[in-house]
């Protein structure tokens, strides 16, 4: 099945689980592989016939950034299904990544990772 990668889509945005972080907000960063046949663009050339990646682009940041969910995992929920929705999708793999989250003496990166399907 084919597919496409849209990578290092960032976003200031207010999810989280402590009231500060829906007030002060912070960064997030998405990947998003969605599959669909690309075969009839492999071969027209039109943008008519592929998914446009800004479309899929934009549709990652307004929910980012409009957003205020408790979880990490609701927001990687209503990505994976607000990209299904776009035309001619199959299915989605996103992976939200929290790089700064605020937990004491911990400095890595948080990542939820869900794949869903029409």
């Amino acid at each position: 099945m084919d597919c496409i990668q849209l990578s290092g889509i960032r976003c200031y945005g207010y999810t989280g689980y402590l009231p500060e972080e829906k007030v002060l907000g912070q960064w997030f960063e998405v990947d998003l592989t969605i599959w669909r046949d690309l075969s009839a663009s492999g071969e027209s050339d039109d943008i008519a016939d592929t998914l446009d990646y800004r479309s899929a682009i934009e549709t990652v940041k307004q929910l980012m950034k409009n957003s205020k969910c408790d979880l990490i995992e609701k927001l990687a929920a209503a990505i994976a299904n607000a990209i299904l929705e776009l035309e001619a999708v199959q299915k989605v793999q996103v992976r939200l990544t929290k790089p700064t989250a605020p937990i004491p003496d911990f400095g890595g990166k948080i990542t939820i990772d869900i794949t869903r399907a029409n």
